[in-house]
């Protein structure tokens, strides 16, 4: 006989720091500038965020050659490389620097260990903007490594000289099975300073463990494009979850995934904003799921200034607001 329908709610999720950081440097310089203000790519990889923000005079664009002269432009939370740098100052753009500091720590060491002529088996998603941005710091350094499987392909100049950096949104336990099969075929593989994983990455992955085991269905609200939410619903099913799915909005939950299920784990990737949690939890409690019960596996008080671009006001005054997740768990 099934017991009572509840909700398992993850804790920590949604907004990190770098993601809060990002979309209220787009808003600040639209208050700032007006709009049109450009954003190269997507500020954060959130179908909802990016959508309120083109409301508000946002235009986003894929790359700077696409913003006219002299125009303020706005880089990703993913980062850029030197290059997308170089071709924004070449058109004269006004450009405010939005990366995550955390990745900006991940270029630095790129930068770091290229000079003193390491190989870089960079650990990430080709094609992904962050890892896009981090190759493009030492571009004759850096060899991708996509998976596991790949790390026994890979090739080195001198096994004496290699280090591994990784993207910031990857699955951990991938991670550490990718560094684990390359320090086999390379034993001198030197670790980057400090781990490269995102304090917020690591943390909603925790969350989702202690959650799926206990849940028939977890449900992660978060885009496609974002890898953390995706790495969200893999790690749910490697962890006992019975089923699991990513959504951008409550209308794309489906009534067949309720079938049967009396537990729903609920969890968001790093770019979702509160709102859209709040509005699944709604859509369970009607459909029975009243019982909500918090699970938290950390507190979050991680705070990051604005980019310097925008630390000080029209008349020379500092801003010395500090952000954390704003609309986070």
């Amino acid at each position: 006989m099934s017991g009572p329908k509840k909700v398992l709610l993850a804790a920590p999720r949604g907004y990190c720091a770098g993601v809060d950081r990002a979309v209220i440097a787009v808003e600040k310089a639209l208050e700032r500038y007006g709009a049109p203000v450009y954003v190269r790519k997507q500020i954060v990889h959130n179908i909802h965020v990016v959508t309120e923000l083109e409301q508000k005079g946002a235009i986003f664009v894929e790359e700077v050659d696409e913003v006219p002269e002299g125009a303020h432009v706005v880089f990703s939370a993913h980062g850029v490389s030197p290059a997308v740098v170089s071709a924004a100052a070449e058109r004269g753009l006004q450009a405010i620097d939005a990366t995550c500091p955390l990745v900006t720590k991940v270029h630095r060491e790129a930068v770091r260990f290229a000079r003193d002529d390491f190989e870089i088996l960079l650990v990430g998603h080709e094609g992904h903007e962050e890892v896009e941005g981090t190759a493009g710091e030492a571009p004759d350094h850096v060899t991708v490594v996509n998976s596991p499987d790949e790390a026994d392909l890979v090739e080195v100049r001198d096994p004496s000289k290699v280090v591994w950096l990784s993207q910031t949104t990857l699955s951990v336990d991938e991670t550490m099975e990718t560094v684990r099969r390359l320090r086999t075929r390379f034993p001198q593989l030197q670790d980057p300073p400090s781990d490269d994983i995102c304090y917020a990455t690591q943390n909603r992955q925790v969350a989702i463990k202690k959650v799926a085991k206990d849940a028939d269905l977890v449900i992660v609200v978060g885009s496609a494009n974002s890898s953390n939410s995706v790495r969200l619903v893999e790690v749910a099913l490697e962890y006992g979850a019975k089923a699991a799915y990513r959504v951008d909005y409550v209308d794309e939950v489906k009534q067949e995934w309720l079938d049967g299920v009396q537990t729903v784990g609920v969890t968001s990737g790093a770019s979702v904003p509160e709102v859209l949690v709040q509005e699944v939890l709604a859509e369970l409690s009607g459909a029975g799921y009243r019982d909500v019960e918090e699970v938290r596996t950390a507190e979050e008080d991680l705070m990051f200034s604005l980019p310097k671009e925008l630390r000080t006001d029209p008349a020379g005054r500092r801003d010395e607001r500090a952000l954390g997740g704003r609309g986070r768990a």
